[in-house]
């Protein structure tokens, strides 16, 4: 994807899965692994505004979705770096100029079901009355068993580690094709779509003809980052709560559930979806 914003950025990286040692049920030693996890504090012009536990696969990203995803900064124009330092557990993001009130976002704070208690701050659940979609796109049900499959073959850390939730978001072109644009993995799932919309973010890149997939549940808080980044399907190989059900209807965000092999169940907005012949329910 073509960046279109000019952010110095560092290229940090760390281990994603380490090698231990453990005992089966027969006492016997063998090796194993697990996903690695680490804080990052991001400074926002040496301001300390979060710790977020991360595997770290793609930290600036994170960095960058989050500021977006909260509000904290208002373009990634005024972003001059963000540079991440693992000798520090640190996230360094300098702007160049100051447009939002910190301090007012930063007053009310909900801890969300995120994996390890992800936070929102100000009003954003309020903020969802001034988001609706529009009506389109549609997709086949043949795109999404096949976006299913390329999740389900897709090579992951889960696959080596378990541990972690993944999150992806696909393209869909004037064929009703969907091709993989971006697929992160971490310890939460509020991370992981952080990271995605981070990328989103940085090239400019629109929502309207995009599918996020996660495989953990739809709560509010993953509706409301969707809603925001203004694609309107949401699938997950989990479920969702109520809350995230009544965004997503306020919102008009389609959501599917239970998404696995050739099944899935739509909860909202089923009108986006084309059933074929064969398989449209009777």
């Amino acid at each position: 994807m073509a960046l279109s914003h000019s952010i110095q950025m560092s290229h940090a990286s760390v281990p994603l899965v380490h090698e231990v040692e453990v005992l089966d049920e027969a006492g016997r030693l063998k090796t194993t692994f697990i996903p690695g996890e680490r804080p990052l504090t991001i400074y926002l012009n040496k301001r300390e505004v979060v710790t977020l536990m991360t595997l770290g696969s793609a930290p600036e990203a994170l960095v960058l979705g989050y500021l977006r995803n909260q509000r904290l900064v208002e373009s990634p124009d005024d972003i001059a770096s963000i540079q991440v330092d693992w000798e520090t557990d640190s996230a360094a993001v300098k702007t160049h100029r100051n447009t939002v009130d910190i301090d007012a976002l930063t007053s009310k704070r909900v801890v969300t079901t995120g994996c390890g208690q992800g936070t929102m701050f100000g009003g954003l659940i309020e903020e969802m009355d001034q988001i609706r979609l529009p009506e389109g796109p549609q997709l086949t049900q043949e795109a999404i068993v096949s976006l299913i499959d390329s999740i389900r073959s897709h090579d992951t850390i889960y696959k080596k580690s378990g541990s972690v939730h993944a999150c992806a978001v696909f393209e869909r072109d004037g064929n009703d094709k969907v091709s993989l644009l971006h697929f992160i993995e971490d310890v939460g799932r509020h991370n992981a779509v952080d990271s995605i919309s981070g990328l989103m973010w940085l090239a400019d890149k629109p929502g309207k003809d995009l599918i996020f997939f996660t495989t953990g549940r739809l709560t509010s808080e993953m509706v409301i980052k969707g809603a925001q980044m203004g694609i309107p399907f949401l699938l997950t190989r989990s479920g969702m709560t109520l809350m995230g059900l009544e965004l997503a209807r306020k919102t008009n965000l389609t959501l599917l559930s239970r998404c696995s092999g050739k099944h899935f169940e739509i909860f909202n907005a089923p009108e986006r979806v084309i059933f074929t012949p064969a398989a449209a329910p009777q």
